[in-house]
Parts: C-alpha cells; sequence; structure tokens
C-alpha cells in the first residue's frame, strides 16, 4: 500500500538533489573552462546557495587546476555556510539586511577593484543574493536600506518588484558587478542559480552580472503601486531614485554597455528541472505526474484555492488526468499581512494551509509545499505537509484550520499536527516546490 507521506517528502528530495552545487557546478565548470584559467581566478558571490558552490568550486579546482590559487569573498545567509579553504565565506542578514552583508559586499569591491586585465572572475550568484549584495549607493545608508525592503516585504510585492526597487539603491546589483571587473579587463564568467520566475539573469538576485532591463521610472512606480510613499520609504532612496529618472546618476548595466565585452551568465540549475525530476520519481512509483508551471504566482491562500479546484476536478470528474496523480508546481508566492499581525510560517505553509482548508471533502489528497533553501518565511521550517491521517488528526484535536488562516499562523497550525517539513539549510534554492497526491 502506498504511504503517501513517505512519497511526498521523497519526491521533496528528488527535487532538491538535482539542484545540488555539488553536483552542478562541476558540470558547468568544465564546459565553461575547456582548459585551466589564465591569469588571476577571483570568485566573489551570494545567496543562500553560494557558499555550497564556492565549496564546490574548490573541490573542482584542487582536481583539475592545479596551478590556481584562488583568492574570493561570498556572502550567504546565516546557517547557510559550507567548508572552504581559500575563499572566505560571510554570513550575513536576510531577508532584512544588514552590517555584516554590507561589510562583506564592501569587501568584494575592493577585491573586484585589484582585478587586471586577463584575469578571471567567477560570479557564483543564488536567491537571496540580493539582500546579502545590498552595498547602498551613496547617501543611502544601511538603515535606510533596510527600512526600505521591510516596507517592500509587507506590501506584497512580488521579489522580481522588490528587486527593481534594490537593484537601482545598489552599488553592485543591476549589473554594476560586472561593470567594475570589464571596465579593468577581466573576463566575467557568472554561474546562476535560478529562484525567480522565468530565470532571466537579470533577476536572479537582481542581477549584479547581468544587463538589466528595469529603470529608475520602473522602480519609482512600483514604490507607488504600493502605496509606499515617503512616510514608509526614507527620503534618501526618494531622493536618489528622482536623482536617477533625472539622468543625474547612471542606469543600471544595459546591454549597450557589453559590447567587446567578455561577459557571461550561466544558469545551471532551474525550478523546473527539479520539478522534473520529482515528476521521474513520482512515476517510478505508480502516479501519473502533471507539471502546472514553474512560474505559479499570487498571493499564497488564492494559489491554494486555484489547486484545490484543480485537484478538485481531477479528484470528481478525471477528465484530464486520472488518480493515482501528481500535481506538481513551482513558482513564488507572497503573503499580504495586515497591519500589526505578526503571523507564523510563510508563503509555503500559508498554501498549504489554504488547499487542506478547501479540500475536506477530498478525503484522498494528499500534499506537500515547502521552500528549496530549507526555511519557509519567519520559522526554521522548510514547509508543511499533510495526508489523510493529518485530517484525523485535526478533528481529534478539534483544530479550525480557518481560525488558524485568519490569524495568518499556518505555523502553529501544522505544528500541533506533526506536518512541518524540517531540513534546516538545503544550501541550494530554486524557489518553492508543491506537489498534490490524488490516489
Amino acid at each position: 500500500m502506498n504511504n503517501p507521506e513517505q512519497i511526498l517528502k521523497d519526491a521533496f528530495a528528488a527535487a532538491l538533489a538535482v539542484a545540488d552545487p555539488q553536483k552542478m557546478v562541476p558540470e558547468y565548470l568544465g564546459k565553461i573552462f575547456p582548459e585551466e584559467p589564465k591569469g588571476r581566478c577571483i570568485v566573489v558571490g551570494a545567496g543562500k546557495a553560494s557558499a555550497s558552490m564556492a565549496s564546490a568550486l574548490e573541490r573542482y579546482a584542487r582536481e583539475y587546476w592545479p596551478t590556481i590559487e584562488l583568492t574570493g569573498v561570498v556572502l550567504t545567509r546565516y546557517g547557510h555556510d559550507s567548508p572552504t579553504s581559500q575563499i572566505k565565506i560571510i554570513e550575513a542578514g536576510h531577508p532584512v539586511p544588514d552590517q555584516a552583508g554590507m561589510n562583506g559586499a564592501k569587501e568584494i569591491l575592493t577585491l573586484v577593484n585589484t582585478l587586471e586585465a586577463d584575469d578571471v572572475l567567477i560570479a557564483l550568484v543564488s536567491g537571496g543574493g540580493s539582500s546579502l549584495l545590498t552595498l547602498p549607493q551613496a547617501g543611502i545608508s544601511i538603515d535606510d536600506m533596510r527600512q526600505t525592503t521591510e516596507a517592500l516585504l509587507r506590501s506584497g510585492a512580488p521579489i522580481e518588484e522588490m528587486n527593481v526597487v534594490r537593484k537601482h539603491l545598489s552599488a553592485i546589483l543591476g549589473g554594476n558587478l560586472a561593470r567594475l571587473a570589464v571596465a579593468r579587463g577581466a573576463r566575467v564568467e557568472a554561474l546562476l542559480i535560478s529562484d525567480v520566475t522565468g530565470d532571466l539573469p537579470a533577476d536572479i538576485a537582481s542581477g549584479p552580472c547581468a544587463p538589466d532591463y528595469s529603470t529608475y521610472q520602473d522602480a519609482l512606480n512600483i514604490l507607488a503601486k504600493y502605496n509606499l510613499d515617503a512616510k514608509k520609504i526614507p527620503a534618501s532612496v526618494l531622493s536618489h531614485l528622482d536623482r536617477g529618472l533625472a539622468g543625474e546618476i547612471p542606469e543600471t548595466l544595459k546591454e549597450v554597455d557589453l559590447q567587446n565585452a567578455q561577459v557571461n551568465n550561466h544558469v545551471i540549475a532551474t525550478a523546473h528541472q527539479s520539478l522534473e525530476a520529482a515528476a521521474t520519481y513520482i512515476r517510478s512509483v505508480g502516479y501519473s505526474a502533471v507539471i502546472l508551471g514553474d512560474t505559479i504566482t499570487g498571493e499564497a491562500k488564492d494559489v491554494g484555492l486555484m489547486h484545490a479546484g484543480i485537484a478538485r476536478e481531477v479528484a470528481l470528474y478525471q477528465e484530464w488526468a486520472k488518480p493515482p496523480v501528481a500535481l506538481i508546481s513551482g513558482g513564488e508566492c507572497t503573503v499580504t499581512l495586515p497591519a500589526h499581525s505578526k503571523g507564523r510560517g510563510g508563503r509555503c505553509s500559508e498554501f498549504l494551509l489554504s488547499l487542506f482548508t478547501a479540500t475536506q471533502d477530498i478525503p484522498n489528497l494528499s500534499a506537500l509545499a515547502a521552500d528549496t533553501d530549507g526555511i519557509d518565511g519567519s520559522e526554521d521550517n522548510a514547509g508543511a505537509w499533510f495526508t489523510s491521517k493529518t485530517r484525523e488528526a485535526c478533528v481529534s484535536k478539534s483544530l479550525r484550520p480557518a481560525a488558524y488562516q485568519a490569524s495568518h499562523d499556518c505555523y502553529g497550525f501544522f505544528a500541533q499536527l506533526d506536518g512541518l517539513v524540517e531540513t534546516g539549510p538545503t544550501l541550494t534554492n530554486v524557489n518553492d516546490f508543491r506537489i498534490i497526491l490524488i490516489d
């Protein structure tokens, strides 16, 4: 007899395995560098997976680049460290930037400014890099950046819009890192693990080495869209964006700036690859698999309702898919908290609670939703899961899921039902993972 709980967890494990930096980084380094690099090789980076990427690079270099002495600085989130001997790892704040991150970003800039012609800059970039590389432009303090980030987080703005604002305030993001390296005659090779819908290099960690499609006007429009005015956004930030709009400050890096430059961005792991790996596993245990997409976004509770509607159609009518079937999806939802609401959990757990509440009439449905970086929102769990046994426990404990949903306490709900996914930092990050089993 199938064990839905174990199948859900094994599918998530399969999704994580294909995005493991220890596997993907060596594979791509062999393609990018058919021969040992010439000149010095400086490694920089930022993101939740970037420390693991750095350790994988060091391991590769020991075997294939024995004469190259690596040096570098990589920033990662607290708790996401990975052992290295030549590349310095700095842990810093995420999603709200802190002084450690700013100091580390300064070290990266100092190192990049030592590049010479024929040197190689290898950038290891993954989700979370936008916050970690929050070195503000002149006139903007780290406190101003922190206040701006917090305001954007609470507004419910999707990560793509948040990053448009942040890259126009940063000395590193929006292609500015590559701009500095190119100005010194260096070659730039960026390895990217994508946690954003669409997998555009300009969007992954706000594209420190990629030409940017957005403008100062776009950044101002986003603040206006979410009513983030002078009461919520520091004057220094608004002044900087206004000066950029007026042409007093250079725009972010554009395609035209890279003519005759050696700058390449390589996306080495994506959400869709992870969904495909999960689907392959699911088929091996007797289910059919339907990938709904890796770009599903929106308010987490609304996305939960949408998935509930799709699941109900399959469970009751079996028109386009017949049980046993798994519905698999990715993307990144948002959670808009009411004023003064603390909430406990994150977008994956909130999605799952919404799905749980809306499918109480489908007893043969099980599901899991988790962030592939291992941390879902405000607590230390990656996400949550439920099966028909979870529903029985909910009834026996007299829990009211709608009440937990109203207070945005998805963590508290699933904690009482032993339904939390707890992996710790996975050292990768390819966005959110969701799977629904219909038996």
